[in-house]
């Protein structure tokens, strides 16, 4: 019945999601600046978790999808030879904060659009995760790297409203809320204090800036990739191609396509005129498919040249999960376990060298994923690996193809992000509320 069924990706979607600008390089070191996310991206690109702009509003936007290759990011050089990271397109130190009082789901609303759940993995758990039962002002929020019983002690003394915990303190399911599991007595805790948890866990790694942004910024100016794009989680689309010989035959099939009810179609049809007649162009959503392609299969003037195409999603550019960094300049095995350290706050790394390479050997690609990057990591040709951790199997393999691989112990690569998003989050707040970073947070392993 249709001439035929093909796989492309859908030009005109991708110059609708894809973002737009070109990044600026940073004047001094991010975590001095303090900006927003949700302005990073200009408020036409994240407002409601949809992703819409349109050529008039982003001059820029005139070719095809083809024309638009996945820019890097830059990593700027620095004079006094300080790492520095990725880009910032404007400072906001300068801003006037936001007057009054914020509840919690306004709050909520800031968070998104600093970096939309959206973007997190499918098996990961994101959001708010507790809420209470009775609507209170936030005044006070805790970041933490991880929601643990000292990290507890700490929100109580305080009267927190709402602890940021980057790692979800509820994953798996739970059947009962008890005493003997210690997840489970953090999670009775903050209901009883009626505190709210929230955890953005991989979204923030995701996103263009995010962890992963912050933790390859260690390794100095170069371009940096992402490893594993994130791609649109707008609903999926189909476009029906179809032609008709005469402008009665075309003003009677748009008719019917506008009384189906379903389609919404108007703003997504195109019509282009041929010698032989007209050239009809419909994008649908799925759940529209069948009735326009029952309604068009009645026409006898359209069934015999009828093809659907499925549209592959856009790739949000930037945002994914790990980094791939070309430096400018290589480095020694050496001198990049120097930087990490620096970077990381740490006095100690754990280094694994690759096949016949020293600690004198040449860096010129890096791959970083922050956490346990096993999975992200695996396949990928650099010349060294950043992560929290690897199992030691894991880290065999990469050895073993010559990669050399620096691990920090898993909160290590993450932890030093959330003074960054303190200053961006901040900047979106009224000065009514106070945004503090856990002191008793931590990972749990320690060198001795």
């Amino acid at each position: 019945m249709f001439s035929g069924c093909r796989t492309v990706l859908c030009a005109e979607r991708v110059l609708h999601l894809c973002c737009p600008y070109n990044p600026v390089p940073i004047k001094r070191p991010l975590a001095d600046s303090t900006f927003s996310f949700y302005q990073l991206f200009s408020s036409s690109l994240f407002p409601h978790r949809t992703l819409s702009f349109s050529r008039q509003q982003h001059p820029s936007l005139h070719s095809s999808a083809s024309s638009h290759p996945c820019p890097h990011h830059r990593l700027p050089p620095s004079s006094s030879g300080t790492p520095r990271h990725s880009f910032i397109p404007r400072s906001l130190s300068s801003s006037v904060r936001p007057a009054g009082v914020m509840d919690l789901k306004e709050v909520l609303d800031v968070l998104e659009q600093l970096a939309p759940l959206s973007l997190a993995e499918s098996w990961d758990n994101v959001g708010l995760l507790v809420e209470p039962s009775k609507p209170r002002p936030i005044k006070t929020i805790l970041l933490t790297n991880d929601l643990t019983m000292p990290v507890m002690d700490e929100a109580e003394a305080m009267d927190c409203d709402l602890i940021i915990s980057y790692h979800p303190p509820l994953f798996q399911p739970m059947k009962r809320l008890v005493q003997k599991d210690w997840k489970q007595r953090l999670a009775v805790r903050a209901v009883e204090n009626g505190m709210a948890v929230y955890a953005p866990h991989t979204s923030w790694d995701s996103i263009k800036g995010g962890v992963n942004d912050w933790l390859i910024g260690g390794m100095g100016s170069g371009s940096v990739s992402v490893l594993s794009q994130a791609l649109s989680s707008a609903p999926q689309r189909h476009k029906l191609e179809f032609c008709v010989r005469n402008q009665e035959q075309l003003n009677v099939i748009m008719a019917d396509l506008r009384e189906t009810e379903t389609s919404n179609l108007q703003h997504h049809t195109t019509v282009r005129s041929e010698p032989d007649g007209y050239h009809v162009s419909v994008t649908c959503a799925a759940s529209a498919l069948t009735p326009c392609v029952q309604m068009l299969v009645g026409h006898a003037a359209v069934s015999p040249s009828l093809s659907i195409t499925q549209l592959q999603p856009a790739p949000l550019l930037g945002c994914g999960q790990g980094r791939m960094c070309v430096l400018d300049e290589p480095v020694t095995v050496a001198m990049a376990v120097q930087r990490m350290k620096s970077h990381l706050g740490l006095p100690h790394l754990r280094l694994a060298l690759g096949h016949q390479r020293t600690t004198e050997s040449s860096v010129s690609t890096v791959a970083v994923c922050a956490g346990s990057g096993a999975s992200v990591l695996q396949g990928v040709k650099a010349d060294l690996y950043i992560t929290g951790e690897m199992s030691h199997h894991e880290v065999l393999d990469a050895v073993a193809k010559g990669t050399s691989v620096i691990l920090s112990d898993h909160s290590n690569s993450e932890r030093g992000f959330l003074a960054m998003f303190k200053e961006r989050l901040t900047i979106r707040l009224p000065e009514s509320v106070t945004v503090a970073i856990s002191k008793s947070d931590r990972d749990p392993l320690e060198v001795v």
